[in-house]
């Protein structure tokens, strides 16, 4: 698939200069696990990091394995999760996703794509937090912000996770593309924000096609 006129040179480069701005960049969801981890993944979805880490102590503590998530009483589990938004959605897919689990892999999330993205709940984004941060197995994770920051450096031209996905695997090593997400969503609530871009703190505005469209500079 075609990504643009970028070059792989120049948006390693590109990545490399935001790598050295956020050393810090890492998985925000708090977890010992990768069983810990995909439910945090599934609990974030339009919820912010902080708020699933203020809600998983006590999910853990009362779930701790997916064979005791299979058997939880829905209701019981909805209240624990309320504060997370969409929590009957989020109760019903984390239950059968348990119970898939325990039924075909022995209590254990898979480390393959597909056998993520079969699971209830879990699409590509969240298998490739699982993959790339669970297992080392390099995922690009494509959510709103790595899609933003992607367009606007001209590394991707659609629209669709998907797209974007496929676009970035194309230009970037597989070695990066777990960091680079980091990266990428770090630079996204710090600097390139959705509404106002502050382009003159910016470590690579000198390489951002976009640089003051509808930025603040």
């Amino acid at each position: 698939m075609k990504t643009s006129r970028i070059t792989p040179a120049h948006a390693l480069h590109t990545l490399e200069c935001l790598e050295t701005t956020y050393p810090e960049a890492h998985c925000a969801l708090v977890h010992q696990n990768p069983w810990q981890l995909l439910i945090a993944t599934i609990l974030s979805a339009q919820c912010t990091d902080t708020r699933v880490n203020q809600v998983t102590p006590l999910l853990f503590a009362r779930y701790p394995d997916p064979a005791e998530m299979a058997a939880a009483d829905s209701a019981e589990l909805e209240d624990l999760i309320r504060s997370t938004g969409f929590f009957r959605n989020k109760a019903k897919n984390i239950i059968a996703c348990a119970t898939e689990l325990v039924s075909r892999y022995e209590g254990k999330v898979p480390r393959e794509m597909a056998a993520l993205v079969a699971l209830p709940g879990v699409g590509r984004k969240t298998a490739n937090v699982i993959l790339g941060n669970a297992f080392g197995v390099p995922g690009m994770v494509v959510d709103t912000h790595v899609g933003r920051i992607a367009r606007r450096l001209g590394w991707a031209s659609t629209q669709t996770p998907e797209g974007v996905e496929a676009q970035l695997c194309c230009l970037l090593p597989a070695e990066r593309w777990t960091q680079a997400a980091h990266v990428l969503i770090f630079h996204g609530r710090q600097c390139c924000r959705a509404q106002t871009a502050w382009c003159s703190r910016c470590p690579v505005v000198d390489r951002c096609p976009q640089v003051g469209v509808g930025r603040q500079k």
